[in-house]
């Protein structure tokens, strides 16, 4: 299901450094990085996005919900209560009528999801097969997470520097530590595959999820 969401999205971007660093090595390219940060800044920015309504917001739960809601306020970002639903956890197979009759019903513009990475990309792709009208998802992760407060805060000038792991690592090591030391495994993935798709096995085969060069 993840490998069926990243090739079924309309756009992916080139969030990991490590996996840009890797592919312009590789294939002697120059994809620039485009980091979770910077687009939810770019995104914020908007003024459809911003105006009250239009946008509806997917969180992890209650208490992240609030640290993100305070965060956007600050922001100048007013967003109705009808307008944040508090995901539940899911499972291998997404299944989520109650937020299809919601988004149906109130048919915001945009959709943010900021839910954990290899969840946010499988509810994205729900979504998508699932509504009855086609909204702008935006699948954001923990960038927003980042600026709330809910996770450590990563400076603008640690994101631009390909720092942010660095920051993860140091707030929660037995957390993060282990994750990013699987990283090399994209070395022989991307040295072998390039641009094409791994091999799928079997059908319970995914992809990484620090994902390969987003080219749509």
């Amino acid at each position: 299901m993840y490998r069926e969401a990243l090739t079924g999205a309309d756009m992916a971007i080139a969030d990991s450094a490590f996996m840009v660093l890797v592919w312009n090595m590789v294939a002697r390219d120059s994809i620039r990085r485009l980091s979770g940060l910077k687009y939810l800044r770019a995104l914020l920015l908007e003024q459809d996005v911003r105006h009250p309504g239009n946008t509806f917001w997917v969180m992890a739960g209650p208490a992240s919900a609030r640290k993100k809601l305070q965060w956007l306020q600050s922001e100048g970002i007013a967003v109705p209560t009808e307008c944040v639903y508090e995901a539940p956890m899911y499972g291998d197979k997404i299944e989520d009528q109650e937020l299809i009759d919601r988004l149906n019903k109130l048919r915001p513009r945009h959709v943010v999801v900021t839910i954990g990475g290899g969840t946010q990309e499988r509810l994205g792709f729900y979504l998508k097969r699932h509504l009855d009208y086609l909204p702008a998802v935006h699948c954001i992760g923990a960038a927003i997470a980042f600026l709330s407060g809910d996770q450590v805060r990563i400076p603008l000038w640690a994101d631009r520097l390909y720092l942010g792991w660095l920051f993860r690592c140091l707030s929660s090591p037995r957390r993060y530590i282990p994750r990013y030391w699987s990283a090399p495994q994209l070395i022989p993935l991307i040295w072998r595959y390039r641009d094409r798709l791994p091999i799928q096995r079997n059908a319970e085969q995914t992809l990484p999820r620090a994902g390969e060069p987003a080219r749509r």
